[in-house]
């Protein structure tokens, strides 16, 4: 609170009663901590998923697992719990926090990426709704992989929510590859949209794809041309 100022809108967009999954751009390691203060204001507790390393940190895990957060081993046969966890959550009238990027964006200019499937899995599954929300400003905290924070100035956290994606043509379809790349690409581009809002900026007319620029899934990235990895965005 002393150390940002802050700039929250779009709550009105929030689901009052039942279980949803809310999708967040990802920038920075401080952006969960905004974001999750954004939720609090508001009266939600959001359920997160995150890598299972953060669960294994003394004191810090403890407090994850005893807030009901959702860890997810990425990469392996495990993963499949963080799917079943979260649909349970949604079902118990929860709301469950995804981030499509699945890790700290590689963009560049710290756009949303090419999203992962699995909050598309979730909202498929459970036909809850998906509210997209774009934060931005906790990169002048920390910069992604950076490792000392800069704690002076009082940056503005911008946090802002839309509007549920509309996935309802989607439901009655079987769920292939097709249905669940159509449905992650609504949700990116609806947190884009939002995060072109907020930054007063428009996003490149490629979605910046890992795969294609030979990045990790994890870990900090090597350095690339701007435009390396991109993907023309849905």
């Amino acid at each position: 609170m002393a150390l940002t100022r802050r700039e929250w809108s779009g709550a009105e967009h929030l689901p009052t009663e039942g279980g949803w999954v809310v999708c967040t751009n990802h920038t920075s390691h401080v952006d969960p901590l905004v974001f999750a203060h954004f939720m609090v204001d508001h009266g939600y507790a959001p359920r997160f998923l995150g890598k299972n390393s953060v669960f294994e940190v003394p004191v810090v895990g403890a407090v994850l697992r005893s807030a009901d957060q959702i860890p997810v081993y990425r990469e392996t046969g495990r993963a499949v719990g963080a799917y079943r966890a979260a649909v349970e959550a949604v079902h118990a009238g929860k709301c469950v926090a995804i981030y499509p990027d699945g890790t700290l964006t590689r963009d560049p200019d710290l756009w949303p990426m090419r999203g992962k499937t699995g909050a598309a899995r979730v909202a498929l599954a459970t036909r809850c709704p998906v509210v997209p929300v774009a934060t931005w400003g906790p990169h002048e905290i920390l910069a992604p992989y950076a490792r000392r924070p800069r704690l002076f100035g009082r940056p503005t956290m911008h946090v802002r929510a839309g509007a549920p994606v509309d996935l309802a043509d989607l439901y009655d379809r079987p769920v292939t590859t097709e249905v669940l790349t159509e449905a992650t690409a609504r949700v990116v581009a609806a947190v884009t949209a939002l995060l072109e809002e907020v930054r007063g900026e428009q996003a490149p007319a490629r979605r910046f794809d890992p795969r294609h620029a030979g990045v990790t899934s994890t870990g900090r990235p090597r350095s690339l041309p701007p435009d390396a990895g991109r993907e023309r965005a849905s």
